[in-house]
């Protein structure tokens, strides 16, 4: 074991001392899908004292093409990404302490996930998520890694809070938003690119070099073979709700009732219920193999198909309907079936 960070070490700007404070670190991934396993795989090789990754969503097989901890079989059980994240990663190693959860990040779970966490990691896919991870980080104080791609155009962007331009600050200039791979594709350079950013970001924070850190937007296009940095300093706005001088962190405003809402890009509604309940998950598949097709279970979720829907329904009782962008048709067949 004395050998596992031997070449890190030899690296000057890192060295023992460098190691040790890696090793003393806790870092929060948020999503477990190409950037999030990437970035996870990464920060367990190079020793990270403790990782948590949390993802909402299920190994499926479009995922394999870039989404590197997850086999066929996962896509073939439907293992929940943050169960398969953890299992692969604990493999890589022991060392490390890691957690995998299988949940939604709403300002809630943001505010209770964040407790002792050194950095933040975005590998998220939609940016009501990020815009929460944007407030929380500036509330606790905590540095975070935003990191986005597309096809073949990647974005990298390191915030820390008390410095830096936040999210919030930069929304109205820099373009951040729009195409998603769900309608545009993704190729999986363009994933380790950003990944290869994040990581880099992350170790000069680990390692507390902050002399070190960017502080600029990165952009690219590998196939038009565009690269661009964006000096942002001067976005930085007092008035900023997240991060100016009198914030209110509009993006923490919790409410108490059902989520509903479009994943990202996808023919797919989620709906969350309005307080945390615990399914008994082997009781609704008993009840549903009687009336739908294709029901299928794991210790962590059921599936099943009905006419041009499939239903998955998580332990927590949050529930993804496949097949529709409508949200009262969603519902509609959500309270039919487990209502």
């Amino acid at each position: 074991m004395s050998e596992r960070y031997s070449r890190q070490e030899l690296f000057v700007p890192i060295g023992k001392e460098g190691q040790e404070k890696i090793r003393q670190k806790h870092v929060l991934v948020i999503g477990a899908g190409a950037l999030g396993t990437g970035s996870a795989e990464s920060l367990v090789r190079m020793g990270v004292g403790k990782l948590t990754i949390v993802d909402r969503d299920y190994v499926e097989w479009s995922n394999l093409q870039r989404q590197q901890l997850y086999d066929e079989e996962d896509a073939k059980q439907r293992v929940p990404k943050a169960i398969a994240a953890h299992k692969r990663l604990s493999q890589l190693n022991s060392e490390v302490e890691i957690h995998g959860l299988v949940q939604d990040v709403s300002a809630t779970e943001a505010e209770q996930l964040i407790r002792d966490v050194d950095l933040i990691m975005d590998a998220t896919d939609n940016f009501d998520t990020r815009m929460i991870l944007n407030d929380v980080a500036q509330k606790y104080n905590i540095p975070w890694i935003y990191g986005a791609c597309v096809g073949s155009y990647g974005l990298s962007y390191s915030i820390i809070p008390g410095k830096t331009p936040c999210l919030n600050c930069l929304l109205e200039t820099v373009p951040i938003g729009g195409l998603t791979c769900d309608t545009a594709g993704i190729i999986s350079p363009a994933v380790q690119m950003v990944v290869a950013y994040q990581i880099t970001e992350a170790l000069k924070i680990l390692v507390e070099d902050d002399c070190s850190l960017r502080n600029q937007l990165i952009s690219f296009d590998l196939w038009k073979n565009q690269h661009t940095s964006i000096i942002v300093d001067q976005l930085k706005k007092q008035s900023c709700p997240s991060c100016g001088d009198h914030p209110t962190y509009p993006y923490l405003e919790h409410q108490s009732q059902s989520k509903v809402a479009v994943l990202c890009g996808r023919d797919t509604v989620q709906i969350r219920p309005s307080h945390r309940i615990t399914v008994d998950l082997e009781n609704v598949a008993n009840l549903l193999s009687k009336q739908a097709d294709s029901v299928v279970r794991n210790p962590y979720l059921v599936s099943f198909k009905m006419g041009d829907f499939r239903l998955v329904l998580f332990k927590d009782g949050r529930a993804l309907i496949h097949g529709t962008k409508n949200i009262e048709e969603a519902k509609s067949f959500y309270y039919r079936y487990l209502g």
